[in-house]
């Protein structure tokens, strides 16, 4: 194997993000050579200019490109206010190829206008969850020395009290979702005519500060530099033909979290595609109703709304839904054969990373397999290994290590050493891998309980809890037992019509026991009306289990 590494000089001035990448020592390799797009990159990339521009030079330029209410825009009206909004940055806000500009809104089209811009300015996009508050952006703006804000008008209180908070944010411009109101930035693009002197940047500068959803401590960020940005839509969606212009895109995850920018933005943009946007959050009766009144082919959203839209999917029309793609955590069997049992549609179920910016486990919605995650996409290779790092035999439990065109570099973080190790990536997952290179997902490494002796998987429990009628959500985590080192249990979210009492919980163990292993059983079951998770959806199991500890 040989690697290629396009590069060149630098265009940052400002040289913050390759002063914090780890050691070279410490990089995942990264291999170009597998596929013939990965292999031609040339020195110079700049994944704004890739993912508008170049769509507008090759005939995509009066297609449309973002749709929000009664607003659409083409790839052209797109790039007109991307480029306003650079000059805004750059000839009113001294903005230089390097910095670093914090963006925070909901999903709409001004927030893509903004990521496209500050790309197209040279500089380094850091998108927020429109969730976070004051002290959360706080920590975010120290770790990544943001000084530039863009950021949706409506969340103007909570980005008022960063700034006080952090004095070194200095520029705050303000937006409205399709850039036509009274905000300060929609007046500053209306001074500013149309076209941008883009920057060079070379393919390794660095485009994206990610930070990780936090779903197992503090948020770490991560580093993307362009060439991965245009490698993750050459990878996945193009091996899979998951994005055509004919596509309209919509799902639930943030643009802060690469999951959703790559599916609701780069991708379709990649492929002359559109995306819709919504105002408000998307419960799945909206989801519904919205899939079948703007005929919306691609959807991308978690597991647990995938559950949901199957108990609606006899109610509305969705027949112009083609392509499903879950992620986040991994896709039960159950709820898979659920979705396609009620629509007919075969869920591609992804494993991604922040730290490997995509999807890079995978499988065709034809070679989908319920209950495996898939095989190593085109452009990646993965492998299961023990805890020093030796290849273990099929259809053993191991750590799963990747290698492909995208990697971890954390932002200065002493756990770079802990997800790249001798090379290959290390997402935290265990999972096993059959004679046909289909990986199957046995647990978070976090997420295996020692009980009595024995590994017990928590996401095992959970596909077995969610194959009864009664439980609509659960989460299972280790309680630690004194007998038993842990004992397994259960938060239970219960269907409507179901009640929660002892009958109840005898019923869900004894299904259990008959289900899977009888010493897996959960010992104990809480029954609640909501689980922890992320903005993304992501269960925070680990929520679950400090509550335990401390209530010890």
């Amino acid at each position: 194997m040989t690697e290629h590494l396009p590069g060149g000089p630098s265009a940052h001035v400002d040289t913050f993000s390759a002063d914090n990448l780890p050691p070279k020592d410490q990089w995942p390799v990264f291999d170009f050579d597998t596929l013939p797009v990965l292999k031609a990159y040339p020195d110079r990339i700049n994944a704004g200019v890739v993912l508008l521009d170049k769509m507008c030079e090759t005939g995509f330029s009066d297609n449309a490109v973002l749709h929000y209410e009664d607003t659409t825009w083409t790839y052209n009206e797109l790039r007109d206010i991307a480029d306003r909004i650079a000059k805004v940055l750059v000839e009113d806000h001294g903005l230089v190829p390097g910095n670093r500009v914090l963006l925070r809104a909901a999903n709409n089209p001004m927030l893509v206008a903004c990521w496209c811009a500050v790309l197209k300015a040279g500089g380094i996009c850091v998108t927020t969850m429109q969730l976070l508050r004051a002290r959360e952006l706080v920590y975010i703006a120290e770790k990544a020395e943001i000084r530039h804000v863009l950021c949706d008008i409506s969340l103007a209180d909570e980005m008022e009290k960063t700034c006080q908070l952090k004095p070194e944010i200095t520029d705050t411009l303000y937006f409205s979702a399709t850039g036509n109101a009274d905000a300060t930035l929609d007046r500053a693009i209306e001074t500013k005519s149309s076209g941008f002197a883009n920057c060079d940047t070379a393919a390794d500068d660095t485009a994206l500060i990610a930070f990780t959803s936090g779903t197992t401590g503090s948020p770490k960020a991560t580093m993307h530099f362009h060439r991965d940005v245009v490698a993750m839509t050459d990878c996945f969606p193009r091996s899979f033909q998951m994005a055509e212009p004919h596509d309209v895109f919509t799902g639930t995850p943030p643009l802060a979290f690469t999951f959703g920018l790559g599916g609701l933005t780069c991708f379709p943009m990649r492929f002359g595609a559109s995306t819709r946007f919504f105002p408000g959050p998307m419960g799945p009766e909206e989801m519904m109703v919205a899939i079948e009144k703007y005929r919306i082919t691609g959807l991308y959203t978690a597991p647990t709304m995938y559950r949901q839209l199957a108990d609606l999917a006899d109610k509305y029309d969705i027949s112009s839904l083609e392509k499903c793609v879950s992620a986040g955590e991994t896709l039960p069997k159950a709820t898979w054969e659920a979705f396609h049992d009620a629509t007919g549609i075969r869920i591609v179920d992804g494993l991604g990373s922040t730290e490997m910016i995509h999807i890079f486990v995978a499988a065709s919605r034809e070679e989908m397999r319920p209950g495996f995650t898939g095989k190593a996409i085109p452009g990646y290779r993965a492998k299961i290994v023990d805890e020093d790092g030796n290849d273990l035999p099929l259809n053993t439990p191991g750590l799963l290590a990747v290698q492909g065109p995208t990697g971890c570099r954390y932002l200065a973080d002493e756990r770079q050493g802990v997800y790249v190790k001798d090379g290959w990536n290390y997402p935290g997952d265990v999972y096993e891998m059959n004679e046909d290179g289909y990986f199957k997902y046995v647990a978070r490494a976090d997420d295996m309980i020692i009980s009595a002796g024995y590994n017990i998987s928590g996401p095992e429990v959970e596909n077995a809890l969610l194959d009864h009628e009664a439980v609509a959500e659960c989460a299972v985590i280790g309680k630690p037992d004194e007998k038993r080192t842990n004992i397994v249990k259960a938060f239970v979210v219960l269907r409507d019509g179901y009640v929660a009492e002892d009958q109840t919980l005898k019923t869900l163990q004894n299904y259990v026991k008959n289900e899977i292993a009888p010493y897996k059983y959960p010992r104990e079951i809480d029954f609640v009306s909501e689980l922890p998770k992320t903005e993304t959806g992501k269960l925070q199991r680990f929520r679950l289990r400090d509550k335990e500890r401390a209530d010890r």
